[in-house]
């Protein structure tokens, strides 16, 4: 768990009444309501579907008109039209919501998805050409095909026409296509633009039917998961699609939806945005990134029950080899980044392994994104001297743009602020390294973030919360969990739960206790002692046994009370400069001979040290701005070998007592040269 600036989220405590009277919904809600941007009764309506959100006339989308008046002629003259996708879960929702449609309306359609390991991203030349043997008039791509410029051409030689739905960044060029629908052109006018690839391709079934009527909206239960598992934010239109969508899902008879269902153990629960994020998607993407996308449409379009039971079983097999898969190398990646001590002071990780399986690299990426703080990029290499990367962000910093300013190095990129991929030369890697860096170093300052929606005293605890809660939903991107903060909470017990991997923590302040899960933490690697006084980022969710409800306290971030976090960043940044060389002057981080003296004294007491340097702070009574000071101090402790680190990661003392020079280490000899 990586150390997060908290901010606790602004909200308009005027508008936040009268929304809560004027609506009878409850004031925590309102408030919550009012810092994610809703400001007036008109768009609390909205928000909370008393009134949902007017639709989005899908003929203001660009090429809408060229697009609905081509695909009819197809129809009209029994065309062969191929839908052409992508192997995550929105491309596949997309693939077979067009799919699907396009068959209802009696159209002589196939569909085609590229196989990620041996294709990659989007229209290939093979797939064109596999496609034209099929004998294809119009190809139809949803969720790709933005980038798709030379492909394009390609297509128009083999007498082949085009239409492009997609939902991607677009590039200086777009493809010359009969029709370009993506909401992220230059020239598209909506007020509203963050639609999935799904959702790009379900306005295309409303501007061909002309209307949302009860055939366009039954296929909301593919948009919603398809913009869920995308991370699109829930907001305008989205939001009244993943409402309507769930909604769906609760009352589906769609086969392969109930078969993912029953094999997540879900089934018999109400199905809600988190059932999809955490049980639905990721099964569905398993399908491509393990194996081939396609058996999840087959899946998605499966009316045979026991067909859709073999698929979702092979699916979840997927599943769990991709959970597998994904430890092994993310246990690679850290060994590998821990080996390579000065990249932790990069502002950008970028790590690269021999055949790592390109299909949960990102995951990967993600995971490591949570461990160290910082954007991170993945890549994989190839024996053919190619590579595939993948990467995420943290708020603040586009990785989008990243990659756009060292597009001289790449072989190509795309994707979003939060999330990219990429493909490069391996000999490239290290220049890459060094490129998005300097980018990196010019660019404004950026942190991870843990969002508080505002703070509670820990006495309005009750299940009464849960209500409030669940009036927010649907949560996804753009509309998260609310998170709850609990302030200069004393901790007061600390138990092993689940074997050991997780710990149950008492937390009182005043009168009342509560009890709170951390999971995944075992008592070994938790930092903080009893009597600490935290700060508790936690989630509530519902717990019902014996029949009796109870809330549950989930504990999603932690910190000291006392520690003032704007300065805190200041001093790791201070630190993270002077280890890079990035330095323009930070004597205030030098330790003088006493300050090293306090630290070895420290260790050496306690015979070994495991835990961050700002509870390292904690432990020797100093606060937030004697941070880099403390981190200069072991820096220099461990260059002249008075302190080591042994293989569990903890900081120890040699065997052998070594006589050194302080004035010899070389970061105190860099801090000093550069104070001149």
């Amino acid at each position: 768990m990586s150390r997060k600036k908290w901010i606790v989220s602004n909200c308009d405590k005027e508008a936040a009444t009268l929304i809560a009277e004027e609506l009878n919904v409850s004031p925590y809600a309102a408030l919550i309501a009012s810092a994610r941007g809703v400001k007036t009764v008109e768009d609390a309506e909205d928000f909370f579907g008393i009134n949902e959100a007017v639709a989005t006339d899908p003929f203001d989308f660009p090429d809408m008109y060229k697009a609905v008046k081509r695909i009819k002629t197809a129809l009209d003259n029994s065309e062969r039209i191929a839908v052409y996708g992508d192997y995550d879960a929105d491309g596949v929702t997309a693939t077979t919501l067009l799919y699907s449609y396009l068959a209802l309306q009696g159209a002589d359609v196939v569909f085609a998805v590229p196989n990620r390991h041996t294709e990659g991203y989007g229209l290939s030349y093979s797939a064109i050409d596999n496609i034209s043997r099929m004998g294809v008039k119009l190809i139809i791509t949803v969720d790709n095909g933005i980038s798709a410029v030379d492909e394009a051409e390609y297509i128009r030689q083999l007498e082949m026409d085009l239409i492009v739905t997609d939902h991607h960044l677009p590039s200086e060029m777009i493809p010359d296509a009969v029709a370009v629908v993506d909401p992220h052109r230059e020239d598209c006018i909506l007020p509203f633009k963050d639609y999935a690839g799904v959702g790009v391709a379900y306005k295309l079934i409303c501007a061909l039917e002309g209307e949302e009527n009860e055939v366009t909206e039954s296929f909301l239960d593919l948009v919603a998961i398809g913009t869920i598992a995308d991370v699109m934010p829930l907001k305008g239109e989205n939001r009244s699609i993943v409402r309507k969508g769930t909604e769906l899902i609760n009352d589906s008879d769609r086969v392969g939806i109930q078969a993912l269902i029953e094999i997540a153990g879900l089934e018999g629960k109400p199905v809600k945005s988190g059932t999809i994020a955490f049980g639905i998607a990721p099964r569905i993407n398993a399908a491509g990134r393990i194996g081939t996308a396609d058996r999840a449409i087959r899946l998605l379009l499966s009316e045979d029950y026991d067909e859709a039971n073999l698929l979702a079983e092979e699916i979840n097999e997927d599943n769990v080899l991709r959970q597998q898969t994904e430890q092994e190398i993310l246990a690679q990646a850290i060994e590998i980044i821990e080996s390579h001590p000065s990249w932790k002071y990069d502002k950008v990780l970028v790590v690269s392994g021999e055949n790592w399986h390109d299909g949960v690299i990102g995951i990967v990426a993600s995971r490591l994104v949570e461990k160290y703080g910082k954007p991170t990029i993945v890549i994989t290499e190839n024996e053919d001297l190619t590579a595939k990367g993948s990467g995420r962000s943290v708020e603040g910093f586009s990785l989008y743009d990243a990659l756009s300013a060292c597009a001289d190095v790449l072989d190509h990129y795309g994707g979003h602020t939060l999330a990219a991929g990429l493909g490069i030369d391996t000999e490239k890697i290290d220049l890459f390294r060094r490129e998005i860096n300097r980018y990196a170093d010019g660019a404004a300052a950026f942190c991870p973030v843990q969002n508080i929606d505002f703070k509670i005293n820990p006495s309005c605890v009750n299940t009464e919360l849960l209500d409030v809660i669940e009036s927010l939903e649907p949560f996804g991107a753009g509309n998260p969990q609310p998170v709850f903060g609990l302030y200069n909470m004393t901790l007061t017990d600390i138990t092993p739960i689940g074997s050991g991997k997780h710990l149950r923590l008492s937390l009182r302040r005043g009168e009342t206790t509560l009890n709170a899960v951390l999971f995944r933490m075992t008592q070994l690697d938790f930092p903080y002692v009893m009597g600490d006084v935290l700060d508790v980022a936690a989630t509530f969710e519902p717990n019902e046994y014996m029949g009796q409800l109870r809330l549950n306290i989930l504990v999603r971030n932690i910190k000291l009370h006392d520690m003032d976090d704007e300065v805190l960043f200041d001093a790791m940044n201070s630190f993270d400069d002077i280890m890079s060389g990035r330095n323009t002057g930070h004597i205030s981080a030098l330790p003088d001979r006493d300050f090293i003296a306090l630290v070895y004294k420290f260790i050496r007491s306690k015979g070994k040290w495991r835990y961050d340097n700002e509870i390292l702070c904690k432990r020797l009574g100093l606060d937030a701005a004697s941070y880099a000071k403390v981190c200069v101090a072991l820096e220099a402790l461990t260059e002249l070998g008075t302190i080591i680190y042994d293989g569990d990661g903890n900081l120890t003392l040699p065997q052998e007592n070594i006589k050194v020079n302080l004035n010899d280490a070389p970061v105190l000899k860099r801090i000093k040269e550069i104070e001149g």
